[in-house]
Protein backbone atom coordinates (compact mmCIF):
# COMPACT_ATOMS: atom_id res chain seq x y z
CA UNK A 1 0.00 0.00 0.00
CA UNK A 2 1.18 3.56 -1.46
CA UNK A 3 -0.10 6.79 0.58
CA UNK A 4 0.80 10.02 -1.08
CA UNK A 5 0.18 13.12 0.73
CA UNK A 6 -0.30 16.31 -1.14
CA UNK A 7 0.52 19.75 0.31
CA UNK A 8 1.43 23.45 -0.92
CA UNK A 9 -2.30 24.33 -2.57
CA UNK A 10 -4.23 27.97 -1.60
CA UNK A 11 -5.77 31.27 -2.98
CA UNK A 12 -3.02 33.31 -4.54
CA UNK A 13 -3.47 36.33 -7.05
CA UNK A 14 -3.18 35.92 -10.59
CA UNK A 15 0.62 36.18 -11.29
CA UNK A 16 1.72 34.75 -8.63
CA UNK A 17 3.39 31.75 -7.26
CA UNK A 18 3.00 27.97 -4.98
CA UNK A 19 4.76 25.23 -4.55
CA UNK A 20 3.04 22.03 -4.53
CA UNK A 21 4.80 18.96 -2.28
CA UNK A 22 3.75 15.22 -2.25
CA UNK A 23 5.54 13.19 -0.27
CA UNK A 24 5.62 9.05 -0.94
CA UNK A 25 5.69 6.43 1.53
CA UNK A 26 5.26 2.82 1.49
CA UNK A 27 6.86 -0.63 1.99
CA UNK A 28 9.57 -1.54 -0.93
CA UNK A 29 8.74 1.21 -3.13
CA UNK A 30 9.85 1.14 -6.78
CA UNK A 31 8.85 4.31 -8.48
CA UNK A 32 8.99 4.49 -11.96
CA UNK A 33 7.47 7.62 -12.31
CA UNK A 34 5.63 10.50 -10.52
CA UNK A 35 3.85 13.54 -11.75
CA UNK A 36 0.96 15.90 -11.27
CA UNK A 37 -2.14 16.09 -12.69
CA UNK A 38 -5.65 18.48 -12.10
CA UNK A 39 -9.15 18.87 -12.70
CA UNK A 40 -11.33 21.97 -12.85
CA UNK A 41 -14.57 22.16 -12.42
CA UNK A 42 -16.74 20.37 -15.31
CA UNK A 43 -13.78 18.87 -16.81
CA UNK A 44 -12.02 16.31 -16.77
CA UNK A 45 -8.29 15.29 -15.28
CA UNK A 46 -5.47 16.49 -17.41
CA UNK A 47 -1.84 15.86 -17.34
CA UNK A 48 0.19 18.87 -16.11
CA UNK A 49 3.75 17.34 -15.30
CA UNK A 50 5.25 13.88 -15.42
CA UNK A 51 9.00 13.18 -14.45
CA UNK A 52 10.37 9.50 -15.01
CA UNK A 53 14.35 8.82 -14.57
CA UNK A 54 14.90 12.20 -14.75
CA UNK A 55 12.62 13.63 -17.72
CA UNK A 56 10.36 16.05 -17.47
CA UNK A 57 7.04 16.27 -19.93
CA UNK A 58 4.49 19.06 -19.25
CA UNK A 59 1.29 19.95 -20.77
CA UNK A 60 2.06 22.93 -23.24
CA UNK A 61 -0.50 25.09 -20.79
CA UNK A 62 2.30 25.45 -18.53
CA UNK A 63 5.68 25.36 -20.35
CA UNK A 64 7.71 28.04 -19.25
CA UNK A 65 5.68 28.42 -15.75
CA UNK A 66 5.58 25.22 -13.95
CA UNK A 67 8.63 23.29 -12.71
CA UNK A 68 8.78 19.44 -11.59
CA UNK A 69 11.47 18.00 -9.54
CA UNK A 70 11.98 14.80 -7.33
CA UNK A 71 14.01 13.67 -4.59
CA UNK A 72 14.21 9.64 -5.11
CA UNK A 73 16.36 9.49 -2.19
CA UNK A 74 13.10 11.02 -0.08
CA UNK A 75 10.31 9.32 -2.30
CA UNK A 76 9.05 13.45 -2.85
CA UNK A 77 7.93 15.04 -6.16
CA UNK A 78 7.70 18.99 -6.26
CA UNK A 79 6.39 21.41 -8.48
CA UNK A 80 6.80 24.86 -9.04
CA UNK A 81 4.05 26.85 -10.33
CA UNK A 82 4.58 30.34 -11.40
CA UNK A 83 2.93 32.93 -13.08
CA UNK A 84 -0.48 31.81 -12.26
CA UNK A 85 -3.56 32.32 -14.54
CA UNK A 86 -7.30 32.10 -13.85
CA UNK A 87 -7.28 28.97 -15.63
CA UNK A 88 -4.82 27.58 -13.91
CA UNK A 89 -7.46 27.14 -10.69
CA UNK A 90 -8.11 23.15 -9.76
CA UNK A 91 -7.58 20.38 -7.57
CA UNK A 92 -3.87 19.20 -8.05
CA UNK A 93 -3.00 15.75 -7.94
CA UNK A 94 -0.57 13.41 -7.20
CA UNK A 95 0.73 10.58 -9.17
CA UNK A 96 3.13 7.82 -8.75
CA UNK A 97 3.46 4.82 -10.74
CA UNK A 98 5.19 1.86 -9.55
CA UNK A 99 7.41 -0.86 -11.24
CA UNK A 100 4.91 -3.19 -10.74
CA UNK A 101 2.51 -1.32 -12.48
CA UNK A 102 0.64 -0.09 -9.55
CA UNK A 103 -1.06 3.64 -9.96
CA UNK A 104 -1.82 5.59 -6.98
CA UNK A 105 -3.25 8.77 -6.27
CA UNK A 106 -3.14 11.86 -3.70
CA UNK A 107 -6.17 12.97 -1.96
CA UNK A 108 -5.73 16.43 -4.26
CA UNK A 109 -5.21 20.10 -3.14
CA UNK A 110 -7.16 22.96 -4.38
CA UNK A 111 -5.31 25.63 -5.89
CA UNK A 112 -7.35 28.77 -6.24
CA UNK A 113 -6.22 31.86 -8.90
CA UNK A 114 -8.44 34.51 -8.51
CA UNK A 115 -8.17 38.47 -7.62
Amino acid sequence: QVQLVESGGGLVQPGGSLRLSCAASGRDLSIVAMGWYRQAPGKERETVAVIISGSTNYADSVKGRFTITRNTAKDTVDMQVNSLKRKDTAVYYCDVLLGGGQNYWGQGTQVTVSS
